[in-house]
Formats: C-alpha cells, sequence, structure tokens
C-alpha cells in the first residue's frame, strides 16, 4: 500500500474510536488483538501499530467507554485486556448511526456507490 494521503490519515483519525468500541463489541480484547483484528477485517486497508492504539484506550477508559483489567498468564507477558462498558455500548450505537449517515449524505453528493 502506497503512501496515504491527508484525507485518508483524518478519516482514519475521525473513524479509530469507531473501530475500537466495534471490535470490542463481542468480547475483551488487548491491544494487539484489536489492532490486528481491525487489519484483519479491513482486509490490510486499515492499520495501526498496537503502541499508537494505548493512549486512545487509556483514553476511552478515562471516559468511561472502556473496563481494562490485568491479565496474567502462565509464560506470557501480562496483557491489559479492554471491553466496552454500557457507555461504551450506547456510544458505539450512536456513532454506527452518524457513521451511516454520513456515508449516505457522501453517496447522495458523489454518486460513489453508482460508480
Amino acid at each position: 500500500m502506497g503512501t496515504k494521503s491527508d484525507l485518508e490519515r483524518e478519516l482514519k483519525r475521525g473513524s479509530t474510536q469507531l473501530l475500537i468500541l466495534s471490535i470490542l463489541e463481542s468480547e475483551a480484547r488487548h491491544g494487539y488483538d484489536i489492532a490486528k483484528r481491525i487489519e484483519s477485517r479491513s482486509g490490510g486497508e486499515l492499520s495501526f501499530h498496537a503502541a499508537s492504539l494505548y493512549p486512545i484506550l487509556y483514553r476511552m477508559e478515562k471516559q468511561g467507554l472502556l473496563k481494562g483489567r490485568w491479565v496474567e498468564k502462565a509464560g506470557q507477558r501480562r496483557r491489559r485486556y479492554y471491553r466496552l462498558t454500557p457507555k461504551g455500548g450506547e456510544m458505539l450505537a450512536s456513532q454506527r448511526r452518524s457513521w451511516k449517515r454520513f456515508v449516505e449524505a457522501l453517496d447522495q453528493v458523489t454518486g460513489f456507490q453508482d460508480a
């Protein structure tokens, strides 16, 4: 994949919270797993370094959208697993509605669905 345009970077930045909430909807995950699932589900179009997600995860936890807990498993380093809180679930639903309206509006203006 070539260099990202400014628009692509801005769209990625603006959708990161929605992506994280969506990945955590089904079960708790740690940062590296979240990054890998975003990349996998997007067919490689979206990728994040796990290290760049941690400040976002910490901020979302501070906002009450996620709850993190440390998990230690034998033979592995401890990892912080994040899960959605009820507030995070509400935010996910709200952001999905907003993004759906936004994409529909883009389609009305640009006709990209017809392309």
